[in-house]
């Protein structure tokens, strides 16, 4: 038994765009390729030419030895100095307004000239 056949006829339709944009797609298709295919390089940049991009002519060179990856487990060592008392943090507290206020005065001729110099 065979299958029944459609009523109406199926066909491809061409693309509304016309044939000058399959080009355009196939280059930007193959410029976003290269650019996901060119995070995955191993290439280090010390090997670059600097005419190219690469390394300035007075960068330091690379170590040979690779630097042991840091102990982020670790505790650090306890602190050699103890926090500030009541007092020594009032007095640092006073210091800090004495400056703030001695800044703003300062400060206050300098605020005045930059308003009448703007462009209208």
């Amino acid at each position: 038994m065979s299958r029944p056949r459609p009523s109406v006829a199926f066909k491809l339709m061409p693309l509304a765009a016309g044939p000058a944009v399959r080009p355009l797609a196939a280059v930007a298709a193959c410029l976003i390729l290269s650019a996901v295919l060119g995070g995955c390089t191993t290439a280090q940049i010390d090997q670059i030419p600097t005419n190219i991009g690469g390394l300035p002519e007075g960068a330091p060179a690379r170590p040979a030895t690779q630097a042991a990856f840091p102990a982020v487990h670790d505790m650090p060592p306890p602190r050699s100095q103890s926090l500030l008392d009541e007092e020594q943090q009032k007095r640092l507290e006073k210091d800090l307004i004495a400056v703030r206020n001695r800044q703003s005065k300062q400060k206050a001729p300098a605020a005045q000239n930059t308003g009448q110099s703007r462009n209208p």
